[in-house]
C-alpha cells in the first residue's frame, strides 16, 4: 500500500513539473520576438503573460549597505518576463558608514544624493554585458536643488563610461518619505538654474536622443492633496521640450487617499497641456491603494486607454541584498494586474513597450495583437 501511495505522490510530482515546464516554456520572452521584421509573430492576450516587457525603474542600488550582487540581479529579469531594464541607483543614499540595508529598517538621519551608485552601475553593465536583457543606464546623482555641478558630474561620468548613459532619474523634487533624513521640498527659485543641464539632456554631446529625466515629485498628502502639485507644473512649464517621466503618477504612501477623479482630472490637464510628459506607473502603492478596487481601477483604465502613448511601466524594485528572484517575480506580477484590463492598443504601447521603444528611438517593435 505505502508503495502503491508513494507511486502516486511521483506521478502527481511529476506530472505538475511537467506542466509547469510547458506553461513556462509558453510563455518565455526573447528579445529576438521583439526585433521589427515583417514575420514579428502576433501577441496572443488569451495565452500569453500579461505582465510588462519594460522595467523602466528598477533600482540596482538600495538606499544603503550591500546590493543584490550584480550577476545574480540580471538573472532575475527574462525568468520573470521583462526584456527591457532600466538600470537607476538610487536618488538619495546614507552614507558608506551608515549600515544602513533597507530603507523602512534605517534610522533617522542625513540622506543625500551620491555619483556612488551610478559608477557601480555603470562599472558592472560595462564589466558583464548580457545579450538577453537590454538595459538602459540612467544617472542618478543629481541633486535638484542644488544643480550648479550636474553638468560637469554628467562630464565625469561620460568621461568615465563613454556614451553609456542615456536616461537621468530617479531624481526627487518633492520626496515626503525623505522628510526624516534631511530632504526637503525643491525651492521653486532654484529650478530656473536647472537650464544647463536640461539643455545637456535634451541635446547630449555625443548626439545621442534626448535624455529622459524620470522625477519623484509627490502631488501632496491626504492631509493637503495638492500641496506640492505647483512644483512639477514649474518644471513643465520652465522645460516643455525635456522628455519627463513622472514616476508614480505623482502618488505616495503619503497620499492614499486622493479622489480619483481629482487624480485623473489633473494628469490630463497636464498631459494635453505638455506633450513631453509621461506617466510612470511603477510601485505597488498604486495597486494597493487604487487599482485593486475595482470601481477605481475602471477609471484608470479608462484614463489609460484614453492616453496609450504616455505611459511607461516599472516595478520599483529596489535591490537590497536579501531579496531573490521571486520577490522580483511578484513586484512585476503586482505592477502588471491592471495591464489585463487594457484595450490591445493601449496594451501593446504600454505593457509590450512600444511606448518605451519609441521614446528611447530603439529598433524594437512591440507584437501586434492577435485578432
Amino acid at each position: 500500500m505505502r508503495v502503491n501511495k508513494l507511486r502516486a505522490v511521483l506521478l502527481t510530482v511529476a506530472l505538475a513539473s511537467l506542466m509547469s515546464g510547458c506553461q513556462s516554456t509558453g510563455s518565455q520572452r526573447y528579445l529576438a520576438q521583439f526585433k521589427s521584421d515583417p514575420a514579428q509573430a502576433c501577441y496572443d492576450r488569451a495565452t500569453q503573460p500579461y505582465t510588462f516587457v519594460v522595467d523602466a525603474h528598477a533600482h540596482f542600488r538600495p538606499f544603503g549597505g550591500e546590493a543584490v550582487p550584480y550577476s545574480e540581479l540580471i538573472g532575475y529579469f527574462q525568468p520573470a518576463g521583462v526584456l527591457f531594464v532600466n538600470v537607476f541607483g538610487i536618488g538619495q543614499m546614507f552614507s558608506a558608514q551608515s549600515g544602513c540595508q533597507r530603507f523602512s529598517l534605517c534610522p533617522k538621519g542625513e540622506i543625500k544624493p551620491t555619483i556612488r551608485n551610478d559608477v557601480i552601475n555603470a562599472s558592472n553593465a560595462l564589466l558583464h554585458p548580457s545579450t538577453d536583457i537590454h538595459l538602459t543606464l540612467s544617472m542618478s546623482f543629481a541633486n535638484l536643488s542644488e544643480p550648479q555641478r550636474i553638468v560637469q558630474q554628467m562630464t565625469l561620468l561620460d568621461d568615465e563610461f563613454g556614451p553609456a548613459f542615456t536616461w537621468m532619474g530617479e531624481v526627487n523634487l518633492v520626496k515626503q518619505a525623505l522628510f526624516d533624513h534631511s530632504h526637503r521640498a525643491t525651492d521653486p527659485a532654484q529650478i530656473d538654474d536647472w537650464a544647463p543641464f536640461m539643455a545637456r539632456l535634451r541635446s547630449p554631446d555625443s548626439g545621442r536622443a534626448p535624455m529622459p529625466l524620470s522625477i519623484h515629485a509627490d502631488i501632496g498628502s491626504d492631509l493637503e492633496p495638492t500641496r506640492y502639485l505647483f512644483l512639477m507644473e514649474n518644471v513643465l512649464s520652465r522645460y516643455p521640450d525635456n522628455p519627463i517621466v513622472w514616476v508614480h503618477m505623482g502618488l505616495s504612501r503619503e497620499q492614499t487617499k486622493l479622489d480619483p477623479q481629482q487624480h485623473i482630472a489633473i494628469l490630463s490637464r497636464l498631459l494635453d497641456t505638455y506633450p513631453n510628459l509621461i506617466l510612470d506607473i511603477s510601485w505597488r502603492v498604486l495597486y494597493e491603494s487604487y487599482f485593486r478596487h475595482a470601481a477605481i481601477r475602471e477609471q484608470y483604465v479608462a484614463f489609460f486607454n484614453r492616453y496609450p502613448k504616455r505611459i511607461l511601466t516599472g516595478s520599483d524594485f529596489v535591490a537590497a541584498k536579501g531579496y531573490k528572484l521571486r520577490d522580483y517575480r511578484r513586484e512585476v506580477e503586482i505592477n502588471s494586474r491592471i495591464n489585463q484590463y487594457l484595450s490591445d492598443e493601449a496594451f501593446r504601447n504600454i505593457a509590450l513597450g512600444q511606448n518605451y521603444f519609441d521614446l528611447m528611438g530603439l529598433s524594437y517593435r512591440a507584437p501586434e495583437i492577435c485578432q
